[in-house]
């Protein structure tokens, strides 16, 4: 198969093609199993196989995939002709920016393979979460997992080729009640991750049980709290809300090709701009930021992305001061030709696709916030007078350009005078993006950061479905509206 791969690819060099490359996916598959209320309502697998073929003719792209490999020259002459007549309408040419050959491998760090885990001690597992999330006041629980392996083989027209084995692990379970009004609040664990692997091993019984116990007392302690206050407060967000607050106006917002305007679905543009590179105040000095694709543990990391690029740890915000983007080869070279000058050199290594059949698209890698020196959450919540604490992402309503936000989350605490008091429902948050960075005033130390997955990040047309990560610390932004 490679061989062939490589021949054709020789071949449409010699037509006069620009570059081109195959992704070739021997297995993708993928498993879900999920629990409802005792009953075990799905157990499904899917497994398929196939090869994209991206070719680049005069500035213009061509694409083609199928999961019928048995007339490859057929596929890559598709891909070949789609470039010749996209190549009369366009009105950007395309470049690429310059990397060197690769010949490389990564196989994502795995202890124990969770395909080779019986269906028997997977449904045991979450019979054991259903037994301890079944207490009064539950109304609905929910314990599911997914997993999910890939094989991907890509090889190009520069003699890159590389192999990556992939293998994810996304376990959750959540819990549902209802209050004396009829409305039902739901609170939820996605573990965290700190160590060095993402396996089967990381569903790790004893913090499973414990975190079981805790939702279930928390969703209680919110069905019968007061609402959220209509307020100005300092809030305090934890991982479990940090992350998607990280997710949707730092990572979407600087993801290059919605700076530029081409990826204008799922709430827009950017309100970044070419200009702002080196010199937006994106938040306080306390807000460094980064996409960063080494760190083991997450689903973010990948070796190499689908241009054939090593993946990188890319600064995106430097202590406050908005440095860099989420960038692939082709768009850093349109930057840089718009700007006309130097703004990135070359690839930060975060062009993605979801499958074979799609073509690769800047995608957030490991959008992470460095760990601070501002203690502990008791060392935040001591030196802060007036607060809420905020955990659990419920839903969220972004600005068009990613200009503004508001969060609803699963609960809160209030803190008076450094002590937390008592639980509120209905907890709510909203800013402007830029404000609201600018006001963070305490960033929680190395024992407060954890990675928190993101399994569905939705982007693109056709839409891409794809896997990532955030290492995120406590912080705290003062002069937050709360409550609307």
């Amino acid at each position: 198969m490679l061989g062939q791969l490589r021949a054709h690819i020789e071949r449409l060099k010699g037509a006069g093609a620009t570059y081109v490359d195959a992704r070739w996916y021997p297995v993708e598959e993928a498993s879900n199993l999920m629990m409802w209320n005792g009953n075990l309502k799905n157990a499904s697998s899917s497994r398929e196989s196939g090869v994209g073929i991206r070719v680049l003719y005069k500035g213009a792209w061509g694409f083609s995939a199928s999961s019928d490999v048995g007339n490859l020259a057929g596929l890559f002459d598709k891909a070949f002709d789609n470039a010749r007549v996209a190549a009369e309408r366009v009105t950007f040419p395309v470049h690429l920016s310059e990397k060197d050959a690769i010949h490389g491998s990564f196989t994502s760090p795995n202890k124990i393979d969770p395909f080779t885990v019986s269906l028997s001690e997977k449904v045991d597992f979450l019979k054991e979460m259903d037994e301890i999330l079944n207490q009064e006041g539950v109304a609905q629980r929910i314990a599911d997992m997914t997993f999910i392996r890939k094989q991907i083989i890509i090889v190009d027209s520069e003699d890159s080729e590389i192999e990556k084995n992939i293998i994810e692990v996304f376990p959750s379970i959540q819990v549902m009640g209802v209050d004396e009004q009829g409305v039902s609040h739901t609170r939820k664990f996605n573990p965290g991750r700190t160590g060095d692997t993402r396996g089967w091993e990381t569903l790790d019984r004893q913090i499973f049980r414990e975190n079981a116990e805790r939702i279930v007392k928390e969703m209680n302690e919110v069905r019968a709290a007061p609402e959220c206050p209509k307020d100005d407060r300092s809030v305090i967000l934890l991982p479990g809300i940090m992350f998607l607050q990280t997710h949707e106006t730092i990572g979407h917002a600087l993801e290059l090709d919605r700076i530029l305007g081409y990826e204008l679905a799922y709430a827009g543009g950017s309100f970044v701009t070419l200009e702002d590179f080196g010199n937006l105040r994106y938040g306080s000095p306390k807000l460094t930021a980064r996409a960063d694709a080494t760190i083991p543990n997450s689903p973010g990391s990948f070796g190499y992305d689908d241009d054939g690029i090593p993946v990188q740890d890319n600064l995106l915000i430097d202590k406050g001061i908005l440095v860099g983007a989420i960038t692939g080869r082709q768009m850093v070279e349109e930057a840089n030709a718009r700007a006309r000058k130097t703004l990135f050199d070359g690839s930060s290594g975060a062009n993605r696709a979801t499958s074979f059949y799609r073509v690769p698209i800047e995608r957030m890698t490991n959008i992470n916030i460095d760990f601070g020196e501002d203690g502990t959450l008791d060392d935040i919540v001591q030196n802060t007078e007036k607060g809420i604490i905020l955990d659990g992402e419920k839903s969220w309503s972004i600005g068009s350009n990613r200009e503004q936000f508001h969060f609803s989350t699963d609960i809160g605490w209030l803190v008076e005078d450094g002590q937390i008091t008592n639980v509120v429902k209905n907890s709510t948050y909203k800013g402007d993006t830029i404000k609201f960075y600018n006001s963070l005033s305490a960033v929680g130390d190395e024992s407060t950061w954890e990675v928190q997955y993101v399994d569905n990040c939705g982007k693109g047309q056709p839409n891409q479905i794809m896997q990532l990560g955030h290492g995120v610390p406590i912080c705290r932004f003062d002069d937050v509206r709360i409550g609307e």
